[in-house]
């Protein structure tokens, strides 16, 4: 691989290592924290926990689907 390629390989990993971090400490370490908190600022309220997953991974079907189709 290129060096550009190794560049933008690390920049993905990076980048869904952040968004991993983040989105685990919001839904497994958060609900343990006192909601009074000033940590709870930082993150969405927890019915977006749900729903943006699942609507990240319906549009990545439906992208999908439209090469299949």
């Amino acid at each position: 691989a290129t060096g550009t390629d190794q560049v933008v390989g690390l920049g993905l990993v990076v980048v869904s290592l952040i968004i991993f971090t983040y989105y685990t400490a919001w839904v497994i370490l958060l609900p343990f924290i006192d909601s009074q908190h000033v940590i709870h600022k930082y993150f969405l309220p927890r019915a977006y926990a749900v729903t943006i997953p699942l609507a990240v991974g319906l549009l990545l079907l439906l992208f999908v689907g439209m090469f299949i189709t």
